[in-house]
C-alpha cells in the first residue's frame, strides 16, 4: 500500500463498524481537533499475532482515563475490532493503529462533557522504522525542547497532544539529516528519543533513563525483562548527558523503532555492538514466536 494516508483502498474500523477507507472521516469541528482530547496506541501484527495486543488496548483505556475520558469498548471488544480490520484488509504483518477522541457535539469548548468519545482502528503495512538504521546505527541529533514536568501533563497517557514537541524535534532532526532527535527531561537528565525509548551500555551493563516523566513503553518493558532473563545487569536511573561520552553501545525502543542500535546522538558515538545486534535478532525472535 501507497500513497496518501487518506486516499488509500482498505478498510478502517470505525465506532463498530467496518467504513471503506476514503469515507472514514470527522467533522471540522471535532472536539479533539482543536483541543487535542485524543489518545492512542501504536502496535504490530506478526504473522497474524498482535504482539501484546491486549496490553495496548488496556493503556489506551488507561490513558483515556487520564484525560477524563471513558472509552465506550472494552478490552475485548478492542482487541476483536482490531483483528477484524487485519482480516477485512488481508494483513497478517501490519502496523495497527487505535485511536480514541472526543469527537463533535453539544459542546464546543475546553469543556466537552457532553461529546461522545469515539474510536477508531486503522493499519497499515510497515518496513523498518529507521529504514537501514538496524544495520548500521540510526543518526540522532539532540532536541531543544524537554519532556514535561509530570505535574504539567499526563505523562502515564499515550495522548496525542503531548507528541507535539516530538513532531517538532523529529523535523528539526531531519533538517540535518538525522532520522530522530533525543530529549532531556525538564530537569536535564536524558529521556527518550521523539517516539522510542533509549538504552545505553557500558562494561557490559545495560542503563536507561527512569521512566518517571515520560511514557514506559512496552518494548521497552520486554527489552529489559529480555535483557534479564540474560542475565545481564540493568539499571534504571537517571542520566546525564555527559555521560553519553562513556557509553559504547545505544539503541532504541518501541513499536515503531523495534530494536534499532544507534551510532550517533549529537557529538557522541557509538559502535554498533554485539549486544544492540542481539537484542535486535532477540526482540525478533520473540515477536515471531
Amino acid at each position: 500500500m501507497a500513497g496518501a494516508y487518506d486516499d488509500r483502498d482498505g478498510w478502517i474500523w470505525m465506532d463498530g463498524t467496518l467504513v471503506p477507507w476514503r469515507e472514514a472521516q470527522v467533522h471540522v469541528l471535532t472536539h479533539a481537533l482543536h483541543y487535542a482530547s485524543s489518545v492512542f496506541e501504536g502496535e504490530r501484527c506478526y504473522g497474524g499475532r498482535i504482539f501484546k495486543g491486549v496490553e495496548h488496548s488496556r493503556r489506551l483505556r488507561r490513558s483515556a482515563e487520564l484525560l477524563d475520558m471513558e472509552i465506550p469498548w472494552t478490552v475485548e471488544e478492542i482487541e476483536a475490532a482490531k483483528y477484524e480490520m487485519l482480516k477485512a484488509n488481508g494483513w497478517t504483518d501490519a502496523y495497527v493503529r487505535a485511536v480514541a477522541w472526543r469527537g463533535a457535539g453539544d459542546d464546543m469548548g475546553v469543556s466537552a462533557r457532553r461529546n461522545p468519545v469515539r474510536l477508531a482502528v486503522a493499519g497499515w503495512e510497515w518496513g523498518n522504522y529507521y529504514g537501514d538504521a538496524k544495520m548500521k546505527g540510526a543518526q540522532l541529533d539532540i532536541s531543544k525542547w524537554c519532556r514535561p514536568d509530570p505535574r504539567t501533563i499526563p505523562c502515564e497517557a499515550k495522548a496525542a497532544g503531548l507528541y507535539m514537541i516530538c513532531t517538532m524535534s523529529k523535523h528539526a532532526a531531519e533538517a540535518k539529516g538525522c532520522s530522530d532527535a533525543l530529549m532531556m527531561d525538564y530537569r536535564g537528565y536524558v529521556a527518550e528519543a521523539t517516539g522510542a525509548n533509549v538504552f545505553f551500555v557500558k562494561d557490559g551493563a545495560v542503563h536507561t533513563p527512569l521512566p518517571d516523566c515520560f511514557l514506559n513503553g512496552l518494548t521497552r518493558q520486554t527489552v529489559i525483562g529480555l535483557l534479564r532473563e540474560k542475565g545481564i545487569a540493568v539499571h534504571e536511573r537517571h542520566i546525564s548527558p555527559t555521560e553519553m561520552a562513556g557509553f559504547e553501545q545505544c539503541w532504541l525502543t518501541g513499536t515503531a523503532a523495534e530494536v534499532t542500535p544507534v551510532a550517533r546522538i549529537g557529538d557522541f558515538r557509538f559502535e554498533v555492538g554485539a549486544l544492540a545486534q542481539e537484542m535486535v535478532r532477540s526482540y525478533e525472535a520473540l515477536v515471531r514466536a
